[in-house]
């Protein structure tokens, strides 16, 4: 994570760069890189996918856009404030904090642009080829893990979908870490089928809905009846100023709603609930009350808690994605990878619900990828 160019460099562009999620994700590279903490949570760091040809971690290198002004060693210092980072992390990695945040360009479009959507898009690619050149990059994989937007009514392209737009434009493989519109819209589809580019996503399964993913075909697999499924969310931090908007916590709650679905084999009865508590920052507790019925109508219900940091549960996540996707680009691999689809509320492409056959399909994704080689020196570990 250096300065100094390298064939070997894999480009990381966050989008929503000096968020909390995404300043974990350039603190914890930094921090794994340099054996002062392991790469707990990181999938991509398990013996299933030695070999698979991934970019080291020590050769991701990031930048990104973004909205807001505060530097990423100031962002990361409130974090471990708040109990997200360990303390002394921000001190101890202030040098790679500070080398991405200069590679952080504005976003958009922000109030009183007068630039077309055809400009933005334009801006956004000329940003990410600029930073490729710069800083020696063989590729860049650009991951949205911005705020939620509200679901994309109209033709007009919302922020989400014109980075993904300008990710197509600048040839970089994509990746929806929200459930934002990104590359969802269907201006962008048939450019997405002619791109050529790896993507994937949407909607990073990280908490409450990666339980629902275990315990839905738990309750199919067993034949017991789910008579309803309904949660409560309570989460402070942009998440949660965000999710306050009803519209925003509709685009969230589909893809949890969709995972029953899918697990159970059709719609089931309950919502979820997404309450903003700005007192919990960027830690969160989920909810959820699961009714069913046993042998002979036995009514039974299953209740479950689950309290985490969102932040520290998605970098890892972000970390994988952006490795795999990379790996992926390297090997040829181009359209739509279901292969990813253990990482996401609302996979694209075609592939599995449960967690246990969407783990099992992307370690087959790492065998291939193995099977296809890699660039000499690309698969180094860590």
């Amino acid at each position: 994570m250096s300065a100094s160019r390298s064939d070997s460099r894999t480009g990381v562009w966050l989008v929503g760069a000096r968020g909390s999620v995404a300043t974990t994700v350039v603190a914890g590279c930094a921090a794994v890189t340099a054996g002062l903490h392991p790469p707990v949570g990181m999938v991509t760091e398990t013996p299933a996918f030695a070999g698979a040809g991934l970019p080291a971690l020590s050769s991701l290198v990031f930048g990104g856009h973004d909205t807001l002004d505060c530097p990423l060693p100031k962002r990361a210092e409130a974090l471990a404030a708040g109990g997200v980072l360990p303390p002394g992390l921000p001190s101890a990695v202030h040098a790679e904090l500070a080398a991405a945040d200069r590679d952080i360009r504005p976003g958009g479009p922000l109030p009183g642009d007068t630039r077309g959507e055809d400009e933005l898009i334009d801006a956004f690619a000329a940003d990410l080829r600029d930073f490729a050149e710069r800083v020696g990059a063989r590729r860049t994989v650009v991951v949205n893990v911005a705020s939620t937007e509200p679901v994309a009514a109209g033709a007009a392209l919302p922020p989400s979908s014109l980075y993904a737009a300008a990710a197509l434009r600048a040839g970089c493989p994509y990746v929806n870490f929200t459930p934002s519109t990104g590359l969802h819209h269907p201006a962008l589809a048939a450019p997405a089928a002619d791109s050529g580019l790896p993507y994937a996503g949407r909607d990073g399964k990280t908490g409450q809905t990666l339980l629902r993913s275990v315990l839905g075909p738990m309750f199919a697999q067993r034949a017991l009846a789910v008579r309803a499924w309904s949660g409560t969310n309570l989460l402070g931090g942009g998440d949660g100023a965000a999710l306050a908007d009803p519209a925003a916590a509709a685009a969230k709650n589909a893809g949890k709603e969709r995972v029953l679905a899918d697990t159970l084999g059709g719609p089931v009865e309950g919502q979820v609930h997404i309450d903003d508590v700005p007192a919990l920052g960027d830690w969160k507790t989920a909810w959820d009350h699961i009714a069913f019925d046993g042998f002979l109508g036995a009514r039974m219900v299953l209740q479950t808690t689950w309290q985490g940091c969102d932040s520290a549960l998605a970098a890892p996540l972000v970390l994988d994605l952006a490795r795999l996707t990379a790996r992926a680009h390297e090997a040829g691999r181009a359209g739509p990878l279901g292969e990813l689809g253990f990482f996401f509320k609302d996979p694209v492409g075609e592939g599995p619900a449960g967690l246990g056959e969407q783990y099992a399909e992307l370690v087959r994704f790492g065998e291939e990828l193995r099977g296809d080689g890699a660039d000499a020196g690309a698969g180094e570990r860590r």
